[in-house]
């Protein structure tokens, strides 16, 4: 495995790439990896010649006051699963390279950023397109991979790719849990043990919910009552949203159809987490 810290060395290394004919497969993370990360990791080595991982805490995306300073880093064990896992390339650049001047530029997608995520969190969208877009641009031609944990980061990533016309193909794939249900996700680390136990009821909340849809059950307001009543049972869990929205415009809708999504974000203790469902599939 190759590890590049400079932009300049990433061109030259993925035109020789590009030269040979191979095709190349990006996955884009904040580091501290774990599973999810790796099955990211692993279908893009499946579907490519080259698969490349970048890892960058990206500054743009946290608000004042959010845990930039505090988020979970482990590089040198990130750089040991990475190439145990097969990575070809690993682009860990400083902030200095990605940001040598002050950004002055910003990618703004109207509508798929209103609500959720980008209601709780305002900044958090623009700050992800913008250094995505920057990785994007940095890569050419490539297909990339996202966890489906982020739904509405999937989505405003992929509209972003569309509209901009950027040669990636954007990818979903699905959450990876713990034997218990609870999502995957770099935020865990911040759980206390019996925090942890508790965070479970997220995840219990949208299969309840989905065992109800595939009842029969079509009403929103009922199932997002229903998840609100679950949550409720753990003191430790602070429900920040929950909603139910068409899964690609991500609009609100009052009656639960194919193609529906669950989404909520709660507070335990010191983290913040997110997780969502298709409720005609349920938890796998």
């Amino acid at each position: 495995m190759r590890v590049i810290s400079r932009i300049d060395e990433v061109h030259e290394f993925l035109d020789e790439v590009r030269a040979q004919k191979k095709t190349i497969g990006l996955v884009p993370t904040m580091g501290f990896l774990h599973k999810g990360h790796i099955a990211l990791i692993e279908r893009s080595i499946k579907e490519n010649d080259i698969t490349m991982v970048t890892i960058f805490v990206n500054p743009l995306q946290f608000a004042e006051g959010e845990d930039l300073s505090s988020y979970p880093r482990d590089l040198h064990n990130d750089k040991e699963q990475c190439d145990a896992a097969g990575v070809d390339l690993l682009f860990s650049p400083s902030h200095e390279e990605m940001y040598s001047q002050q950004v002055l530029t910003s990618i703004q997608i109207k509508d798929l950023t209103n609500n959720m995520e980008g209601e709780s969190r305002p900044t958090h969208f623009s700050g992800v397109a913008t250094v995505v877009a920057k990785l994007f641009n940095i890569v050419g031609l490539c297909n990339a991979y996202f966890g489906e944990k982020d739904w509405q980061q999937l989505q405003i990533i992929t509209k972003m790719a569309h509209d901009l016309s950027f040669r990636v193909r954007v990818f979903g794939c699905p959450t990876v849990r713990h034997s218990d249900g609870l999502a995957l996700s770099s935020r865990n680390a911040y759980l206390t043990p019996k925090e942890r136990k508790s965070a479970t009821v997220l995840s219990r909340s949208l299969q309840k919910a989905s065992e109800t849809v595939q009842s029969g059950e079509r009403s929103t307001s009922v199932i997002m009552a229903q998840i609100i009543e679950e949550i409720s049972t753990e003191p430790l869990v602070s429900l920040d949203y929950i909603e139910i929205v068409e899964g690609r415009s991500l609009k609100s809708i009052n009656k639960i159809k194919e193609g529906s999504r669950i989404l909520l974000a709660a507070n335990v203790g010191e983290a913040r987490l997110i997780d969502n469902v298709d409720p005609y599939v349920g938890i796998q």
